[in-house]
């Protein structure tokens, strides 16, 4: 993130009052290739583009907050990457990693990855290596280490429906997984730090959590997110959920998360009711259907419904219910930092 914006990120979780409303976008591969003009494959295949692509974000929307910033990734392949899935990477279409898994009984063979060998994972830190030197020099640092939530990596390691049935079938088999998974997480995020003294954030995404029930959440997901929120220690703890929402905006201030990207099927008031008034809020336009999708005009629209839909506007980050998705447009991108400055007077 650009200097002046990571400090006012961490103004805004300490509850300082900012003399603006910021607009933030969690940005990666399903928007920058096709936004900035290259395929997937020359997206990740390319530190040059990678680099060219985040710099013409940053410099085209210099006032709006991208999130993580400067994200090395390679999509859905990420992480399953490490424990040895076979990953299929595409032109036009985001990659995906194979299942490796048949059962749950298949998680005690599966290895513990070595997060400084395996997988990707050396090539997305040796990326950031090669380019922190054009980062700084554009007045950004790396702020962030990044990972998927365990539950997110069972289930492309072992396949939706699969884990979720192991989930009700096999609650030890399910732990082990889960144990297994979120000791690599903390591996990977520590990792991540370690290689970066200037990260003091993580950003943790997983939108598994929004498929389960109160007794699942507090059974497979509280435990093992707070441990990964603790594990290093820093200061902002990000959470991206844009899927049922409701028991983890609850459930936030235990997990130890300080700011929560959720689904745009939740108005902004009933996520801070139950988040509490500490939690930043990241949202809340329909990212598909409006700002993908849609006009200038519908996106003002949208905006114009969020803002009605709370009354205090602190600790918030205007932005849509998830990621960025495919083919938003320069022109949306204008309309909705338009918006935010008209409706926040």
């Amino acid at each position: 993130m650009r200097n002046s914006s990571w400090n006012d990120l961490v103004a805004l979780i300490d509850g300082k009052k900012l003399n603006y409303q910021p607009v933030g976008f969690i940005i990666d591969s399903p928007w920058l290739p096709g936004w900035y003009g290259i395929s997937n494959i020359d997206y990740y295949a390319s530190d040059e583009y990678w680099m060219k692509a985040n710099l013409k974000a940053i410099n085209t929307f210099p006032d709006v907050w991208f999130l993580p910033s400067f994200w090395s990734e390679y999509g859905m392949c990420t992480e399953p990457s490490a424990f040895g899935s076979r990953m299929i990477f595409l032109e036009k279409s985001l990659p995906h990693a194979e299942k490796i898994l048949t059962g749950i009984e298949g998680a005690d063979s599966l290895p513990q990855p070595n997060v400084k060998t395996d997988g990707l994972l050396p090539f997305m830190i040796n990326r950031l290596k090669n380019s922190q030197k054009a980062i700084n020099e554009a007045d950004h640092q790396i702020r962030f280490a990044i990972a998927r939530g365990p539950l997110n990596i069972a289930s492309f390691m072992m396949g939706t429906s699969e884990f979720m049935m192991a989930l009700a079938m096999d609650p030890e088999g399910s732990h082990r997984l889960l144990k297994k998974i979120t000791d690599f997480i903390c591996d990977w995020l520590s990792w991540q730090k370690e290689c970066f003294p200037s990260i003091d954030g993580v950003l943790i995404l997983d939108d598994l959590i929004g498929f389960v029930g109160e007794y699942e959440f507090q059974e497979y997901v509280l435990p093992y997110f707070k441990r990964i929120f603790d594990c290093t220690g820093v200061k902002v703890r990000f959470l991206h959920n844009d899927a049922e929402g409701l028991i983890t905006a609850k459930n936030l201030k235990e997990m130890g998360v300080n700011m929560f990207n959720f689904s745009f099927n939740h108005s902004m008031g009933e996520i801070r009711e139950l988040a509490g008034p500490e939690v930043v809020l990241v949202g809340n336009v329909p990212p598909r259907d409006v700002m993908a999708a849609g006009t200038p005009e519908q996106v003002d629209a949208a905006l114009k419904k969020c803002f009605s839909e709370i009354k205090d506007f602190n600790r918030i980050i205007w932005s849509v219910g998830g990621g960025m998705p495919q083919d938003v447009r320069s022109v949306n991108i204008s309309a909705f930092i338009d918006s935010v400055k008209k409706y926040s007077k």
